[in-house]
């Protein structure tokens, strides 16, 4: 079955659906699973009911924060969804079960933060940001494109010392 992305599950509502990404997050309540996957799209709810298949709710709720996962399920409208939809899991297929994820939804310090900031974009802040970000480059790009620009990578003076710095000298004479 082929891959679909979290934005295109809105128009495959009754369909079975294959996703990948990471669980972002996770919640159980005796016989469901709740899990959250995230694919760079976005997030959505994944349950995984106890009396379905007793075998694939215990993978479900071994899983650990950030796991690489495969999920197969059926599209259900879903009001309550931030998206309009969740999955009823089918079938899941794990690709690395990760334990003591560092940056957990408890509140962190932003040393701590920083110090872990390659996976701290994963979060939802975070990762809104990068979008933003992401526009702005986009529209600046693209009106330098249209008006004739050409973007020119230069090599970058570094002010770290390094062998031989002493003996670096700038010509302004151009």
């Amino acid at each position: 079955m082929p891959q679909t992305y979290i934005n295109e599950l809105k128009d495959k509502i009754g369909e079975s659906v294959t996703l990948k990404g990471w669980l972002y997050n996770k919640r159980s309540s005796g016989k469901l699973v709740f899990l959250q996957l995230r694919d760079g799209t976005g997030i959505v709810q994944c349950v995984v009911f106890k009396p379905n298949d007793e075998a694939l709710y215990e993978v479900a709720d071994s899983l650990g924060q950030e796991s690489s996962i495969i999920v197969t399920g059926t599209v259900k409208e879903d009001a309550r969804s931030p998206i309009g939809v969740e999955l009823d899991v089918t079938g899941l297929e794990v690709l690395q079960n990760v334990h003591d994820y560092p940056i957990t939804p408890k509140e962190h310090g932003t040393e701590f933060l920083m110090d872990h900031r390659h996976l701290w974009i994963r979060s939802k802040r975070q990762h809104a940001i990068l979008k933003i970000r992401h526009t702005v480059i986009k529209a600046v790009r693209d009106y330098f494109d249209s008006n004739g620009f050409t973007l020119a990578d230069t090599p970058i003076f570094t002010p770290a010392a390094c062998e031989g710095t002493t003996t670096l000298q700038v010509d302004n004479r151009a």
